[in-house]
């Protein structure tokens, strides 16, 4: 029997349940109203007073702030101490809360804001590995010794950066990270400014005790007729730039040694060594640790006056690593004028790369070995044996803070080589000791930058230099007079007898360093008869030269193609140079794909997708665009190809679930399968083709490329259509706030994510997921007002700043911004004035 009654609550429930539904839907949008509007209040109100006065203690005169139309400050001030107190009230004005977090990060203290875990990455781990490499008692020591001047410069600069903390606590004003993490900063000491400046010698000058543990590991398993053949030091591309200008090809091409496959047309040099015309501005690529540099006199350029270029490659970080600005004292001091324009690092005083009124210089990492692996022998009362007997190492104390946790005990132990960190290497056991040259007590404490801002020419220049300890830097220089130069720097252990490649004993002094290199007999040349000077972490020592720098040079195809471009017979302006730092074209792939090509077209029976693939590389012009696929091709192909050559001797690759990038890579602690001169040694394999490389079952060395194209077509991440498989697709560059990026709805606004890009580690636009240029700058020495300088995303750390990610398209893009630097030109380009004032 029907029940009438039961029909009409359909309705009735559906409107209650549409009521609920409204009711709370109105509750999300009002909460998610009142979080965008409380989150934009808060950062709203932190951004800084760009015009108008501003009265603050601790200046003695008044300073002129003026901002430029991508907020690059220009400041003018009577004294050195007001110079710096306003830089560091400046820059944190826009970079404070990156300036604690660097500052954290290099001295092990960030689990006390974001606890032992953030998000998956693991803070606590992080702090411990950090208070090991003990970057705040270097900081202390070395400040501690430095000279009055520099110390006091050092603590202007702090007291600037402490004026922004106070008047921000005071304004209840901090960046919304402070507010969303639930902390404040701490003061900023001196102190604070060398471990910042240390957390950036440890990016450039530190990890080779990784390459000489994996190194080790390699030669228990590999037999040492092919070992050599792995590790070159050189190659017949290298260019050191103390060398005599010289054709770049090899004198013969390497023959075969026994592959009775070759033909001999394939051994020599073709179209893949002529240079490409310089590109217009494109877009970008993917990089790997390095820099460029160069500088070419004026018979190279329009104006007939030296240009210098700069880019420097490092991991990519919103805001940028670098903060531009323009440096001046209204009047001399000790009869030295300062007036300096380039990057800084922000938490730490005056300018790192750039130019003054008369000299410019720029930077690459010259990739020296200054750390080495000591094997300590301890015994059961944890002392460790020395040529004197068992002694007792230094134990550290280090309370680690933990958010919402217990304070966290580390026992640091340190043994006359140097702090043990077996616990910072995977399934190590033995007590490993890391000497690393920042430890030494003996090096001489000393900033070389005020010298450096105020130098006026080549020997002002190299004495400050010869005073510089780390990191050890590759310079190029140029003055308004028309000379150009290079200079080595930092300093390097000697080590008499061995070469530091692998692990050695700790119980006696057979491996201890023998000093530093002298500065003297550093590599530097001054007016090359060539007039072009150029560096990209490749090699820089002459054939002959008598110490070791290093071991880990970077394959020199960048600074190969740089001298091939710039020898090219034309002259050039600062927009030439700018386009040749965007330049994709790649000699190691275009290389590699004319190997695969004649494999598959003499293989026996190739795959059709095979034989599709080998067309696409035929085609390709060596160009690393972001819809080019051969260097996607040509790059997993190299990785199935050292997979073959040493999975018999080291095992396989370990790689994630199906992928072929081996985890090892991935963790950058054993690099069993990558090292500097990787690519160089396997370019030297496929041109020798020695048969005593070949894999168990391989005949010939074009079948052991062929089934690495066949493994490549038939990856798991291959597309059906292999033309989809594309480069910027394949590496991307990835740029999120540290943050907000973890946040799914602030990702897609507070940075520009995930994009297509163009280069490769070959590139002199060199570029890698979540690396690659972290500026560019070319310095005309003709007139220093037509320079040319930017760095990735913008001055500003405040998301809702117009300096936050104003200079993202031209830097993807390949343009640039000019960088003011007379009176006139930084009146002319003035967007805001802001008069900093003693406060009475």
């Amino acid at each position: 029997m029907a029940t009438p009654t039961l029909a009409p609550a359909r309705p009735r429930v559906r409107r209650i349940v549409l009521r609920i539904a409204s009711t709370l839907l109105l509750i999300v949008l009002l909460a998610s109203a009142g979080v965008a509007t409380w989150f934009y209040s808060v950062a709203h109100a932190s951004l800084p007073q760009l015009d108008g006065k501003l009265a603050l203690r601790g200046l003695s005169a008044p300073v002129t702030v003026t901002r430029d139309h991508i907020g690059v400050p220009h400041i003018v001030a009577a004294t050195d101490d007001d110079l710096f107190f306003a830089q560091g009230f400046v820059t944190a004005q826009d970079r404070l809360w990156q300036m604690d977090i660097n500052r954290r990060f290099a001295a092990g203290e960030m689990s006390e804001v974001f606890g032992a875990a953030f998000f998956g990455a693991d803070m606590l781990k992080l702090d411990r590995a950090q208070r090991t490499l003990m970057l705040r008692p270097v900081a202390q020591r070395a400040l501690a010794a430095l000279p009055a001047r520099e110390r006091s410069q050092l603590e202007a600069y702090a007291r600037g950066v402490n004026a922004l903390i106070e008047q921000q606590r005071a304004r209840h004003q901090f960046p919304i990270e402070f507010r969303l993490l639930g902390y404040e900063p701490k003061v900023w000491t001196a102190e604070d400014c060398m471990v910042v400046v240390l957390n950036l010698v440890e990016s450039l000058n530190h990890g080779y005790y990784a390459d000489d543990l994996a190194r080790e590991r390699v030669a228990a398993k590999v037999p040492a007729e092919l070992l050599k053949d792995l590790y070159p030091t050189t190659s017949w591309r290298d260019h050191p730039p103390t060398a005599r200008s010289k054709r770049i090809s090899p004198d013969e091409p390497p023959a075969n040694e026994d592959d009775p496959d070759d033909d001999s047309a394939v051994t020599r040099l073709r179209h893949w060594l002529v240079p490409l015309p310089i590109p217009t501005a494109q877009p970008e690529a993917r990089l790997v640790p390095g820099s460029n540099d160069w500088v070419v006199s004026g018979a190279y350029t329009v104006s007939g006056k030296p240009l210098l270029s700069n880019d420097m490659h490092l991991e990519h970080h919103i805001p940028n690593v670098w903060y531009e600005a323009h440096l001046e004292l209204s009047q001399p001091i000790d009869g030295r004028q300062f007036n300096a324009a380039g990057v800084t690092v922000p938490g730490f005083p005056y300018i790192i790369a750039g130019h003054n009124q008369r000299i410019a210089w720029g930077y690459t990492n010259l990739g020296p070995d200054v750390e080495d692996v000591y094997i300590e022998d301890f015994n059961a009362g944890g002392e460790y044996r020395t040529p004197q007997g068992w002694q007792k190492p230094e134990h550290l104390r280090e309370a680690i803070k933990v958010k919402h946790a217990p304070d966290v005990t580390l026992d640091v132990v340190v043994t006359r080589h140097g702090p043990i960190i077996t616990a910072l290497v995977p399934e190590e056991t033995r007590k490993l000791a890391l000497r690393w040259n920042i430890y030494d007590p003996k090096l001489p404490p000393s900033l070389i930058y005020w010298d450096l801002n105020t130098a006026t020419d080549w020997t002002e220049f190299r004495a400050a230099w010869s005073r510089h300890v780390a990191p050890a830097l590759n310079v190029v220089y140029a003055d308004v007079d028309g000379h150009i130069g290079y200079q080595a720097t930092g300093m390097i252990p000697i080590r008499n007898g061995w070469d530091g490649n692998l692990p050695v004993s700790g119980a006696d002094d057979t491996h201890e360093w023998s000093g530093n290199i002298p500065f003297a007999e550093l590599p530097q040349v001054y007016d090359p008869e060539s007039g072009i000077l150029a560096t990209a972490n490749a090699r820089i020592t002459p054939d002959g030269y008598k110490y070791m720098t290093g071991n880990q040079w970077f394959p020199p195809y960048r600074q190969e193609r740089i001298y091939r471009m710039l020898g090219a017979g034309r002259k050039f302006a600062p927009a030439d140079m700018l386009a040749l730092q965007m330049d994709v074209y790649s000699d190691y792939d275009h290389f590699i794909a004319e190997r695969i090509v004649y494999a598959i077209d003499h293989a026996r029976n190739p795959s059709d997708r095979a034989r599709k693939a080998a067309d696409i590389l035929r085609a390709w012009d060596g160009r690393v665009t972001p819809d080019s696929v051969a260097p996607v091709l040509t790059g997993v192909a190299r990785r199935y190809l050292w997979q073959a050559l040493l999975e018999g001797y080291l095992g396989p690759p370990d790689a994630e679930a199906g992928s072929t990038r081996p985890k090892r890579i991935v963790s950058g602690v054993y690099k069993e399968y990558s090292w500097g001169m990787q690519s160089a040694a396997l370019e030297t394999l496929l041109m020798r083709r020695p048969q005593r490389w070949l894999p168990k079952g391989t005949a010939t060395w074009d079948d052991l490329i062929a089934t690495a194209l066949e493994h490549t077509v038939s990856d798991k991440d291959a597309p059906r259509d292999l033309r989809q498989w594309t480069w910027g697709q394949v590496l991307p560059v990835v740029m999120q706030h540290p943050l907000f990026g973890t946040v799914p709805v602030l990702s897609h606004w507070s940075g520009p994510g995930m994009v297509p890009q163009a280069g490769n580690a070959y590139t002199v636009k060199a570029a890698g997921r979540g690396f690659g240029a972290s500026q560019r700058s070319t310095i005309d020495m003709a007139n220093l007002d037509d320079s040319l300088s930017n760095i990735v995303t913008g001055q500003s750390g405040q998301i809702f700043s117009s300096y936050y990610m104003d200079q993202w398209r031209a830097w993807s893009e390949g343009g640039s911004f000019p960088l003011p630097f007379s009176r006139d030109a930084v009146r002319h380009a003035a967007a805001h004035t802001l008069t900093l004032e003693p406060a009475r």
